[in-house]
């Protein structure tokens, strides 16, 4: 009987003991669960990473950058800033003096860099004009075609715009422009670069493309009192844009084609590539079609 008992508590024993550890089995499972959902919850933060990733990529893409003959780079946000800050005075000069406001906007995006340039910053020259003979006013020395060169310096930036438009209309190599149409923006930037304004052969393409871009003819419109119809986009809003000096020799340069790079264009005229980054006052590695470089 004894013997029974002591089986029976034993038995007893054991089945407890099962019990318990079925028990820690099925913690460990929820525990496991648990572990689980905490490592699902990843994805989603990735998820939202991504999206902004993407959100930011497809911003780069759409923005369009203009490289000024300081090699600033500025965006398409601060090109609209720019405009929107000096349309007005390029219209009274266009009221003034008759060169239209699209071009001289245009001008003074491409020269300037849409005013970041180290010129503009530096002296509120946003057209890249040179002391000459006939300056008497405030200058500075900056390296440009040839080291530490004469630049005019203004007080604020409506003179560099007031001067800019003397500057066409004083000097007779440009009188042929002023028999155009107040509004033929096309014939003006061709006729820019005809008159020797600048010697890149892709300036007037540069200038009508910031002005069919950015919608500068209907500034022309609004002086003229007349109805204004925005243009295509001649040239992609992702294309790079590189400004022209006002005055670059075709000797000792190069201007950049497709396909080129700093590597293949400093083989070509047995320079190194930091020598042809020195000799263009380059930081980066951004080239683009139709700048004009130094190889000399």
């Amino acid at each position: 009987m004894l013997k029974k008992i002591l089986a029976l508590v034993v038995l007893s024993l054991f089945v407890l003991s099962c019990g318990s550890h079925k028990s820690r089995i099925k913690t460990s499972k929820n525990g496991t669960a648990k572990t689980r959902t905490t490592r699902n919850s990843r994805p989603n933060i990735k998820t939202t990473v991504d999206s902004k990733t993407s959100t930011a990529s497809s911003t780069k893409r759409n923005t369009e950058t203009l490289e000024s003959t300081s090699k600033t780079v500025v965006y398409a946000e601060v090109v609209k800033g720019y405009i929107d800050q000096f349309k007005e005075t390029a219209k009274e000069n266009m009221r003034r003096h008759g060169i239209p406001a699209s071009i001289t906007l245009a001008q003074g995006i491409l020269e300037s860099g849409a005013g970041r340039g180290t010129l503009c910053i530096n002296a509120n020259n946003h057209f890249g004009i040179k002391c000459h003979n006939d300056w008497s006013g405030d200058k500075v020395y900056h390296d440009d075609d040839a080291e530490q060169e004469c630049f005019r310096k203004y007080k604020d930036p409506a003179d560099s715009y007031n001067d800019h438009s003397l500057f066409l209309t004083s000097r007779g190599r440009y009188a042929g422009l002023f028999k155009l149409d107040k509004d033929d923006y096309e014939g003006w930037a061709r006729g820019l670069k005809a008159a020797g304004y600048a010697t890149d052969p892709k300036y007037p393409d540069k200038l009508i493309g910031l002005i069919v871009n950015y919608d500068l003819a209907k500034y022309d419109a609004e002086v003229l009192n007349k109805k204004y119809k925005a243009s295509e986009p001649k040239i992609q809003s992702s294309a790079p844009i590189a400004s022209a000096p006002v005055s670059v020799p075709s000797y000792g340069t190069y201007t950049v084609e497709k396909g080129d790079t700093l590597y293949s264009i400093s083989k070509k005229h047995n320079l190194t590539v930091d020598e042809l980054m020195k000799l263009n006052g380059i930081s980066g590695n951004t080239i683009s079609i139709g700048q004009v470089l130094k190889v000399k």
